[in-house]
């Protein structure tokens, strides 16, 4: 099955939080095959686990991501086409005197040429941007 929903980082951690919510836990299970994350999300999820010392809970998070996320999930990359995207959206909030932070531009530029939706816990973050499809499942 194609993708439908590309998660972003707070999304795809949810399950690693003390408390996850069980709603959001639901929504992930149900929609298993259509996620995907981005390569930039990847990148979060490791540098976060990097950052952390030997631990119990470091070892949690990497079997997280080596046997749930990479084994479930696509993760896409940045191609030319999303670069080319995110030049264009950048260049016009940049005009507008808004500059997105440069993450959040790539994650959306994943989603806007694949033509994912985002799902995040930070809408307001994604919605300045053009041509794409945001929503939370809060």
């Amino acid at each position: 099955m194609k993708p439908l929903f590309l998660l972003d980082t707070n999304v795809v951690s949810e399950p690693l939080r003390a408390a996850p919510r069980p709603g959001i836990l639901q929504k992930l299970s149900r929609h298993r095959a259509e996620l995907a994350i981005a390569s930039v999300v990847w990148h979060e999820l490791w540098f976060g686990a990097e950052r952390l010392p030997p631990s119990r809970h470091r070892d949690t998070i990497e079997r997280y991501l080596n046997d749930n996320i990479i084994e479930m999930m696509p993760i896409l990359d940045y191609t030319s086409d999303a670069a080319e995207w995110h030049a264009h959206e950048r260049a016009r909030l940049v005009a507008r005197g808004q500059t997105p932070p440069h993450l959040d531009v790539q994650i959306a530029a994943i989603a806007a040429v694949n033509d994912l939706t985002l799902v995040t816990f930070n809408v307001a973050d994604f919605n300045r941007f053009e041509g794409m499809r945001v929503e939370s499942w809060w």
